[in-house]
């Protein structure tokens, strides 16, 4: 009886995706590929499985962390590959060693196959029995589960455990949107969580130097390089910032700085949108977390541009982000102490209702188009790859 050792994949949503299920399959595969650039394996696409074969066993945990890491898959499985026969099935099954208490989970994707998957179970289970007197049945908390999967391309997949992955959709599937990526905690986990749902990341960060530091612009460099674990690559565009804050800080109320700071932050960013092709804004913003995030703030802010803005954070709690950020690795960067140009000029008491009508008064002591010009015609592009 031939055995082989494979990574059996598994993916979530797509099989929500009807006649489009094909290209989310098709751009999920090619970000496995990407992602394990450089490694020697064959890759093999069953219906409802992707499985990883002929590769090196040695590598195989580095193979399972960057995996981990593919949006669009959701489990990875260390499997045997045997014939899809029942008698194969239960050969292999016999040679197994399994203590205390087990399960035998079975899928028969194959509806060829001649057991239902509770008749195999029931088979299946009964040959551990013979073969392990230590073994005793326990549906519901045992110790070791059993799982078994006959699939359309005539064979079959045993392991035992299922190791997590991102989920989510294939990266790129969604389209491309800018990111405006600060130095803090919320702005890469909001990157993070819209890949997720299958947006190729792009991002903008604006620095004051003097007023902020090179380490500052290094931190927000070193999180784009943290996100590209899971996105592969991040064009990140860096705006100086200075000029524009200097005028707004000599001629606009100091309650309403932050909300006009804000407001021109949003059209630079669309017009990077327009110029790169991207279809949305994505932004870290927390309904209430401080002034510049409540309803009547970015209703004020949301004013200025006509693209979409995504705030994926918009209900979570602190600690929400916080254990995010930890997971995806770049809580660590982010609590680093150097300041970003948000809390350059910051006002005592900034206004937490806002007015579209104020904030636009204000601007006419601003020469928007100018400042916005100058600093998007003056910008440092940076390629960052995982």
């Amino acid at each position: 009886m031939e055995e082989k050792r494979v990574l059996l994949l598994k993916f979530g949503e797509l099989f929500l995706k009807g006649k489009n299920k094909h290209e989310f399959e098709k751009l999920l595969m090619e970000n496995i590929r990407r992602k394990l650039a450089g490694f020697d394996f064959s890759l093999e696409f069953t219906s409802g499985r992707i499985i990883i074969e002929n590769y090196d066993e040695s590598i195989e945990s580095v193979l399972i962390q960057k995996l981990q890491t593919v949006f669009g898959l959701i489990g990875i499985a260390r499997a045997v590959e045997i014939e899809g026969e029942v008698e194969s099935i239960k050969s292999y099954v016999s040679s197994l060693k399994i203590s205390g208490t087990f399960r035998v989970s079975a899928k028969r994707a194959d509806k060829r196959f001649p057991l239902t998957s509770v008749e195999l179970e029931k088979v299946l289970g009964e040959v551990v029995l013979q073969n392990n007197e230590s073994a005793k049945v326990d549906l519901h908390t045992p110790k070791t589960t059993l799982n078994v999967e006959v699939r359309f391309n005539g064979k079959c997949y045993v392991y035992y455990e299922n190791i997590r992955c991102a989920g989510g959709l294939p990266l790129g599937s969604a389209g491309e949107a800018l990111l405006l990526l600060s130095g803090g905690i919320d702005s890469p986990v909001a990157g993070y969580l819209m890949a997720k749902r299958g947006l190729k990341i792009h991002a903008v960060h604006f620095h004051s130097y003097p007023y902020t530091s090179e380490q500052a612009k290094e931190k927000v460099i070193t999180l784009a390089r943290e996100l590209t674990n899971y996105v592969d690559e991040i064009k990140l565009h860096i705006v100086s910032f200075t000029k524009i804050q200097e005028q707004i800080h000599m001629n606009c109320d100091a309650e309403y700085m932050i909300t006009i700071m804000r407001r021109i932050m949003m059209r630079i960013a669309e017009k990077i949108c327009q110029r790169e092709n991207l279809g949305a804004i994505i932004t870290g913003e927390s309904l209430g977390q401080v002034a510049s995030q409540t309803m009547q703030s970015i209703n004020v802010t949301n004013s200025v541009v006509s693209l979409p803005v995504f705030r994926p954070l918009i209900g979570f709690d602190k600690e929400d982000i916080m254990a995010i950020a930890k997971n995806i690795g770049t809580y660590d960067t982010s609590i680093l102490p150097y300041e970003d140009c948000c809390t350059v000029f910051l006002p005592k008491y900034p206004v937490i209702k806002p007015t579209i009508k104020r904030a636009e008064h204000l601007e006419r002591y601003l020469n928007i188009d100018a400042l916005a010009k100058e600093a998007i015609e003056t910008e440092e592009v940076l390629i960052i790859k995982n």
